[in-house]
């Protein structure tokens, strides 16, 4: 979805992450951990330098 979304021309998106999930107090089971936060990040660059925009 935040591929698509960046595709689509999303200024931004809400990503939860925490460093271990399965100890989060809420929402961990859609949580991120760093290392999969970092890997989405990474994928998220090319789509939104196609729409000329950039990730920070």
């Amino acid at each position: 979805m935040s591929l698509a979304s960046v595709a689509a021309g999303a200024d931004g998106l809400l990503v939860e992450m925490h460093p271990d999930p399965s100890k989060a107090l809420c929402d961990g089971p859609q949580s991120l951990d760093p290392e999969l936060f970092g890997q989405l990040m990474a994928s998220l660059e090319p789509v939104a330098a196609a729409m000329g925009k950039t990730i920070h």
